[in-house]
């Protein structure tokens, strides 16, 4: 099975629960801090992600951790269901997709933006804002640079890309010049 199906397994049902509870802004940035720590840590990660420690070593370091930390009671639940199930070195795949899911169930449409160029603040929030009026609903846009492209912007949404990069545009005019 695919990590991208396992994450979005546990994402699905750790949003069901927390969207009963009302937990979400809580919850989120705990899991955030819990990904941050284990990916910032390779000992946590050995330890988490190696089949010949023993469960009950790797279960004493997380409530240890935990005893540290004091997260809320699900977020503690949740990680220690992850160990249990060898699945908590799979923490930030597991974040992404929970973020998704959440966006997804407030109606806001997850969408990325590449440039040739960093691009300013005000730049970004034109693009958001006409990506809203477009496709008719609140988009959370991730940014990133691509010097290949020479100039322009791609971006995808869901599955749509929309390409106006300079790049793209040579290589439409170079087949069009072969094709004449």
């Amino acid at each position: 099975m695919s990590i991208e199906t396992i994450a979005r397994r546990y994402a699905v049902a750790l949003a069901d629960v927390v969207t009963k509870s009302g937990e979400a802004a809580r919850i989120q940035p705990e899991l955030k801090q819990w990904e941050e720590l284990i990916a910032s840590n390779s000992n946590l990660r050995e330890v988490f992600g190696n089949p010949s420690i023993v469960q009950s070593d790797k279960e004493k370091v997380l409530e240890g951790l935990i005893a540290k930390t004091k997260p809320a009671p699900m977020t503690s639940n949740f990680l220690r269901v992850l160990l249990r199930n060898g699945r908590l070195t799979e923490i930030c795949a597991i974040n992404k997709r929970f973020a998704a899911v959440l966006e997804e169930r407030a109606g806001v449409v997850s969408g990325k933006i590449t440039s040739a160029r960093p691009l300013s603040d005000a730049e970004k929030k034109d693009l958001q804002a006409n990506l809203e009026k477009m496709i008719g609903s609140k988009v959370s846009l991730d940014f990133d640079i691509d010097p290949n492209l020479i100039g322009g912007v791609v971006t995808r949404i869901g599955s749509t890309v929309y390409d106006g990069s300079v790049r793209t545009q040579l290589e439409n005019l170079k087949t069009q010049l072969i094709n004449a």
